[in-house]
Parts: C-alpha cells; sequence; structure tokens
C-alpha cells in the first residue's frame, strides 16, 4: 500500500461589517451638526437685520454672565492680612493711609457722603436757582428781559451740568460776520443783557462755541480756531457787559464736532453755549 498523504485543512475568516457603506450612520450625524449649525447663523444674521440697536444692547446684556457677590472675607491675618473683594461687609484693604475701617480725624469729620459740613449741596437748592433765571430770561413769572426778536435765537435746557443758554444763529440774522469772529448787532445786544440776569445766581460761567462745516475741498479748514475765536470773543463781551471775570470756568472751541441739525453745513449749526455750571458740580 501506498503512503496515505493528509492534505491541509485552510481555514478561511470573514469580517463581516455591519451598518451599511460610508462607514455606516456617522456621516448623518455630522451633516445634521452641520444644518443645525447653518441654521443657527442664518437665524443670527436675521436678527442683527430685523432689530434695532436698543434691542440688540438688550440681548447682549441678557446673556452677559454677572458676577455673584457672596458674604465672606478673604484674606489671612496679620499685616499682610485683608478683606475680599468680594464682601459685601467690609472694603478691601487698600495700602497704610487712611481707609473706611480706620478712617483720620479729617475723614470722619466728612460724615459719610465724604463732604465736610459746609461743602454739603442741595441740588434742589441749585435747580430752584436755575429755575429762576430761566424765568427772567423768558418773563415765564413776568415780564421777560429781552424782545421777541432776541428770543427766537434763544434756547434753554437744564441739564446735569447746569442751565445751558443756546444763542443761535439763523440764514436771516448770523452772530457773526462770515468766516470771522466779529459780532453783529443782534449777538452784542444779547450779550449785554447776560450778566444782568447771572448777577441773580453765583454760578460760574462756561462758554462753548460750535461752528459749521465747510467743504472738504478747502485747503485750510478753519472750524477749529473760527469757534476758539468766537468763544473767546464771547468770554470778553460778557466781562464787557458786566459779568464778573472770575466766574468763568471755562472756555472751549468745538468746531463742527456738534451739529444739532442733519446738515452739518446749516447755519443753524453756528451757535454759542454759556453755561451756568452747577455748584455741585465745581
Amino acid at each position: 500500500m501506498g503512503a496515505q498523504t493528509n492534505a491541509p485543512v485552510i481555514i478561511k475568516k470573514k469580517k463581516v461589517v455591519s451598518g451599511g457603506g460610508h462607514h455606516g450612520g456617522a456621516w448623518k450625524v455630522a451633516y445634521a451638526d452641520f444644518v443645525t449649525a447653518m441654521m443657527a447663523f442664518f437665524l443670527l444674521m436675521w436678527l442683527l437685520n430685523a432689530t434695532t440697536e436698543k434691542q440688540r444692547k438688550g440681548l447682549a446684556d441678557y446673556f452677559s454672565p454677572t458676577i455673584p457677590t457672596v458674604r465672606v472675607s478673604g484674606g489671612g491675618d496679620g499685616a499682610l492680612g485683608g478683606d475680599s473683594v468680594f464682601t459685601e461687609e467690609t472694603m478691601a484693604f487698600n495700602g497704610t493711609g487712611s481707609e473706611r475701617m480706620k478712617p483720620s480725624e479729617a475723614d470722619r469729620a466728612k460724615g459719610d457722603t465724604g463732604l465736610g459740613e459746609t461743602e454739603k449741596k442741595d441740588p434742589k437748592a441749585s435747580d430752584e436757582a436755575l429755575k429762576k433765571i430761566e424765568e427772567a430770561l423768558f418773563g415765564t413769572g413776568g415780564e421777560s428781559m429781552i424782545d421777541d426778536n432776541l428770543r427766537r435765537h434763544i434756547r434753554t435746557r437744564v441739564t446735569d451740568e447746569g442751565l445751558i443758554i443756546e444763542v443761535f444763529a439763523t440764514e436771516a440774522e448770523p452772530l457773526f460776520d462770515e468766516n470771522s469772529a466779529e459780532p453783529r448787532r443782534l449777538l452784542r445786544e444779547i450779550t449785554a443783557i447776560l450778566p444782568d440776569i447771572f448777577s441773580l445766581v453765583t454760578n460760574h460761567v462756561a462758554i462753548n462755541a460750535h461752528t459749521r462745516a465747510y467743504p472738504v475741498v478747502i485747503s485750510k479748514n478753519p472750524v477749529w480756531d473760527l469757534s476758539q475765536q468766537r468763544a473767546d470773543k464771547m468770554r470778553r463781551m460778557l466781562i464787557e457787559a458786566g459779568l464778573d471775570a472770575g466766574r468763568v470756568e471755562r472756555v472751549t472751541g468745538y468746531a463742527d464736532r456738534k451739529p444739532v441739525v442733519q446738515n452739518p453745513m446749516a447755519v443753524r449749526n453756528n451757535r454759542l453755549e454759556v453755561i451756568l455750571l452747577r455748584s455741585d458740580r465745581r
């Protein structure tokens, strides 16, 4: 008998991949994320276009993070110890000088407001004094000190800074000669009246001058020099009319940077502001 041979046994292992082609369903998740992101992006673009600046500010404030305040005290003991900046009970340690925890004699004398007894100001009294000036100027409480022609060139308003008396030009009646600081008769008449009215109070005075804009094609723009010259001219006229020179707090030329009408080249932007400053703002 011949020799019996055994044939080798070959085993094939077939790897079965489940889930279908294209790496299963993972691409669907990625695609869904992409679509969601695009939807959020276009929604954001639509909101930016459909809302006003005030509404966008409100949305931004809603999502702004806030810092929680806890009633805890940080810092260690000893000379280098202090209080946490987040504590509501005390102020943080602020060096070797006087502080709220250990005030000096002068600080204690000022009281809680930080003002001495002689320095405390009554804002209501200040408002009443400014209203008294308005009444004297326009005659709301009696006879006016200015006639109707001059009154058409004056506007007043009370702000946090004080009482602003605005004297403005019109096309028919300018305040100054064209491109100069030489005042017209109209401005001289208004200026002559103001010191008498200002004598009712002791508030300090600030003077602002504004000019209209000039075409950009001119070689030398005069707005800055012109506004400063007109403001200083107003100061000198007020002093000549009887205003105490020591009451003038500042004189400023704003050029054409703060127009009051939409057209920056309009004559209405040629104006002067004489401000009776609040006594508690100095």
